[in-house]
């Protein structure tokens, strides 16, 4: 084999996710994307995007891969090995030839799904290009309906791409690349002789391109056998997370993130804190759904003009803002002392991506904190995080009821001490012991009255809603069991019970008889809907806009107090904005 031997690399992009940056890992000086040979199409995507550099495994592997060699890279995941073999190979694609011309065997249906959507980004301008990912646990009908209509890139798991062969179903006589991906971890998980046996019945002339973090000697034979002279790249990846950061992890269901984070928010003492997103969207998604829950929250992504950016960014720095939302590529580059939390709440799917995210925090010499969300799909990538950085996360709990509302005590006591040293109290207490004499009623029920006023119609205390969960709904008749939901929506955004009505009944479906009383109170709405209101809806209504703001529909936990006493709270919290509901 001919060998060359890189340092460390910048973080390659993954699927339809911004192209993360780390300040830490350096491209190839000197060399440009534009200076490789990609195809004009392939290089008007970097353009772009912004990128002008190749890392170290792109500028090793793309010019041997355009030349038709093969190419063998030991690299970890995250070194940016997917634009290595897929940025050369869309290159030389006949778009013409509708049959897969590209066979990518991947572990995981997580990894083959990611792999599938690079594929899809790095080809937007490739008119008529199709990618299908192929993987246990989705239906036969849509994978065959779509070879049979023509495809030029086949992603998919081991197991699947044999089913497919065996029944006939994926041809691959006209097959030009084949790429193993993670191809230790496919043997690790069992797929040797499946492998093997796909690798059998590709043509003799293709090319093949292997990524492996490791390089056994089952691997090596395959090598020798499918790949003979191929060109080896060996890749160093990064000296992996700082040591001054907690790493904690919480397993979440993905409808269920919003909640999980206003719980982490309210009970967390955090300074200032950088919550990550894999897209431009959903940085404004997100802040827009913290701000309506009485959060200060701000976005950037690659569309924020530089001059907001900064702006947004100097309001943090001061204090003047706390919370913000952001995409690996707005946030390259931030360097803020008092960002004391970072939150993966979409975690990377590379692992150079994840050390650069929690890098902004633990600044110098300070100690951060760093939590991710995993949904049961996710636990592939944090073992690849876990592996890649020689470091294991701690698994956390969701703050309970209880904590929040222990936490919302000693918050109120709090205001309460501040407010007594406060010049105008003189005048407020004249004012209440002369309402108290006037009515005849104690002066503690007109200092809670007060306090009633100051929540602005929200409760003061949270209640656990438990989940409905799909086996144990009931079929209701119309009308019945309809519970109260909030939105974030009152008289203030001058809003009427038609205009919720139609929303909700357009966006959701739903029909008259599902609506029971509707409470219109100045900042939110309390509505009675259904019960259970599937996952589906749920998510529809949930970024359903009534006046041009976002509803956020959550259950709505009512003004009850907490079942126990408030639990005592060790130190005194960061003044934060209220949890509205």
């Amino acid at each position: 084999m001919r060998k060359g031997t890189v340092g460390l690399v910048n973080a390659a992009p993954a699927g339809h996710y911004a192209w993360p940056v780390n300040e830490s890992i350096e491209a190839v000086d000197g060399l440009r994307f534009d200076e490789l040979g990609l195809d004009p199409r392939v290089e008007k995507v970097l353009k772009d995007v912004g990128y002008e550099s190749p890392s170290a495994i792109q500028a090793q592997a793309i010019p041997p891969l355009l030349d038709g060699q093969h190419v063998v890279g030991l690299a970890q995941t995250g070194t940016g090995k997917t634009a290595a073999f897929a940025l050369p190979i869309l290159s030389r694609i006949d778009v013409s030839e509708a049959s897969p011309q590209v066979l990518v065997l991947a572990p995981t249906r997580e990894l083959a799904l990611q792999v599938s959507e690079a594929f899809g980004r790095y080809a937007a301008h490739i008119k008529g290009l199709h990618v299908l990912p192929v993987y246990g646990g989705q239906g036969y009908g849509v994978q065959l309906s779509a070879l049979r209509r023509g495809v030029h890139v086949v992603v998919g798991t081991p197991g699947r791409v044999m089913d497919h062969l065996e029944k006939g179903t994926l041809d691959l006589s006209g097959l030009r690349f084949v790429v193993l991906d993670e191809a230790d971890e496919m043997l690790n998980m069992g797929f040797a002789e499946d492998v093997e046996t796909i690798l059998a019945r590709t043509p003799e002339g293709k090319q093949l391109a292997l990524f492996s973090a490791t390089m056994p000697s089952q691997i090596r034979r395959i090598i020798k056998r499918y790949a003979p002279g191929a060109t080896e790249i060996t890749v160093k990846s990064s000296s992996g997370t700082a040591t001054n950061v907690t790493q904690r992890y919480l397993k979440v269901p993905h409808p269920r993130k919003i909640d999980a984070l206003t719980r982490i928010l309210e009970v967390e003492n955090f300074d200032g804190m950088i919550i990550f997103v894999r897209t431009k969207h959903a940085t404004e998604e997100l802040a827009e759904r913290l701000r309506a829950r009485g959060f200060a929250a701000q976005a950037i992504n690659g569309d924020v003009a530089q001059v907001q950016r900064e702006r947004t960014i100097d309001q943090l720095r001061k204090g003047k803002l706390d919370i913000l939302v952001a995409t690996d590529v707005a946030a390259r580059g931030l360097d803020v002392e008092r960002i004391s939390h970072v939150v993966n709440y979409d975690i990377p799917t590379d692992t150079e991506s994840y050390v650069h995210r929690i890098g902004r925090t633990g600044r110098a010499g300070r100690s951060g904190d760093a939590i991710s969300f995993i949904t049961p799909r996710e636990n592939y990538l944090l073992r690849s995080i876990e592996k890649a950085n020689r470091t294991t996360l701690v698994q956390m709990q969701l703050p309970t009821v209880e904590d929040v509302n222990a936490f919302r005590v000693t918050k109120f006591t709090q205001a309460i001490t501040q407010a007594l040293g406060d010049s105008q109290l003189g005048v407020f207490r004249e004012l209440v012991e002369s309402y108290a004499s006037e009515h005849d009623v104690p002066v503690a029920d007109v200092a809670a009255a007060i306090a009633v006023l100051a929540q602005d119609g929200e409760p003061l205390f949270v209640e656990d809603v438990p989940e409905v969960t799909p086996e144990r709904r009931e079929r209701r008749e119309s009308g019945s069991n309809l519970v109260p939901w909030k939105i974030q929506v009152g008289k203030r955004h001058r809003v009427e019970p038609r205009m919720i009505v139609g929303a909700l009944a357009n966006e959701g479906g739903l029909k008259r008889s599902d609506f029971g009383r509707i409470d219109i109170k100045p900042a939110f709405t309390v509505v009675e809907l259904p019960a259970d209101l599937s996952q589906e809806t749920l998510a529809k209504l949930s970024e359903t806009r009534i006046s041009g703001v976002l509803i956020d529909l959550q259950p709505d936990r009512g003004p009850r107090r907490p079942s126990g006493p408030p639990r005592k709270h060790d130190g005194a919290p960061h003044k934060k904005p209220r949890h509205k509901g």
